[in-house]
C-alpha cells in the first residue's frame, strides 16, 4: 500500500509540475514607441500598410515564435519607409481541436524619415 502511495504522489507532482510550466518571450525591439501624442513632423507622409507574423500551434507544441519585429519589418517594406506611426498592433489566433494558429498583426502609416536610404 505504502508503494502505492508513494507512486501516486510522483505522479500529482510530475502532473503539477507539467501545468505549472511557463516561458518567457522577447516582443520586439522598437527605436520608437510612444503611447502620447509626438510631433513627426519632417517625415514624409504615406499609406497605410500592415505586416503580420504568425505561428501554428499543435497539441499545444508552438511550431516557431511569433515576431513582432517581423511583422513590422514585413509592414515597413510592403510601404517602402523606415518609420510608421498611428499604430495600431492586434493579436489574433484561431483553434479547432488540437491545432490553434496565432499571429500578431502591425497596421499603420509608413512614413519616411531624412536618414531613410531605400
Amino acid at each position: 500500500m505504502n508503494a502505492l502511495v508513494n507512486r501516486m504522489l510522483v505522479v500529482i507532482l510530475c502532473a503539477g509540475l507539467f501545468l505549472l510550466q511557463g516561458c518567457v518571450t522577447r516582443l520586439g525591439d522598437f527605436t520608437v514607441l510612444s503611447t502620447k501624442n509626438v510631433n513627426v513632423a519632417g517625415l514624409k507622409p504615406g499609406d497605410r500598410f500592415s505586416g503580420e507574423d504568425c505561428i501554428t500551434t499543435i497539441v499545444g507544441i508552438n511550431i516557431g515564435e511569433v515576431n513582432w519585429k517581423n511583422a513590422m519589418d514585413q509592414g515597413l517594406e510592403r510601404g517602402k519607409g523606415d518609420v510608421m506611426v498611428d499604430v495600431v498592433l492586434t493579436q489574433t489566433g484561431w483553434s479547432i481541436g488540437l491545432v490553434s494558429q496565432n499571429c500578431v498583426v502591425i497596421e499603420g502609416t509608413v512614413s519616411q524619415s531624412s536618414a531613410y536610404k531605400g
